[in-house]
């Protein structure tokens, strides 16, 4: 491993989070208020009522950062903890969660490709561009306008970065599982049976149930 994947791994938990808080705050703040708010639509309703509402949730999606990555982080190095387990890798959930915790980071690039398409190619978008703009995902092979509601998350959500998440995972049990001597080809088959298979299946699911 790199020194760059070590330290990535197994870095200061508190500060490696608050990190991501900070940075994550920054670049909704950027989007919101350089981007979105700077539209025609948003401009029409920011004195009426409708506007209003947007900008408190707005304002309480601020405040959700930490805790919807706690959540998160929680339930997916869970996840990965019992894949851990079933397979026989004694890795703790600590260091799973670290290593989710580090994947996150990757969710930070489709933000900044959404802040630079905005800001230096794309100069005058709609509201609507610029919430149904999901870079690198299969989304972009389809209508946002005409798609059913069901499959719209699902698109958005298969996207590049996606692979890039799971690649990142696979190194960072990678990573715990080389220190005890277990071998890398079974961390393919970890992530594989934990995280993407239980994913998939909350997007079936998710597919399932919308109405």
């Amino acid at each position: 491993m790199t020194e760059t994947q070590t330290s990535l791994f197994s870095s200061d938990k508190k500060l490696t989070f608050i990190g991501l808080c900070l940075i994550s705050v920054l670049l909704l703040y950027i989007k919101k208020y350089f981007i979105e708010y700077e539209t025609a639509a948003f401009e029409f309703l920011q004195d009426r009522p409708e506007g209003k509402i947007l900008k408190l949730i707005g304002a309480l999606q601020f405040f959700s950062i930490p805790f919807v990555y706690l959540w998160k982080f929680t339930v997916i190095g869970f996840v990965l903890w019992v894949g851990c387990f079933l397979f026989g890798y004694r890795i703790t959930f600590s260091q799973c969660w670290s290593v989710v915790m580090a994947a996150e980071f990757v969710f930070i690039l489709p933000d900044l490709i959404k802040i630079g398409w905005f800001f230096f190619i794309h100069t005058d978008p709609s509201l609507a561009e610029v919430q149904s703009f999901y870079p690198l995902s299969l989304m972009n092979f389809f209508d946002p306008y005409t798609i059913g509601k069901r499959y719209a998350y699902p698109l958005r959500a298969l996207s590049v970065f996606e692979v890039l998440y799971v690649l990142v995972l696979v190194r960072g049990v990678s990573f715990y599982s080389f220190q005890i001597h277990k071998q890398r080809s079974a961390t393919w088959w970890i992530v594989s049976c934990s995280y993407v298979l239980i994913f998939i299946l909350w997007l079936i699911f998710y597919m399932v149930v919308y109405s």
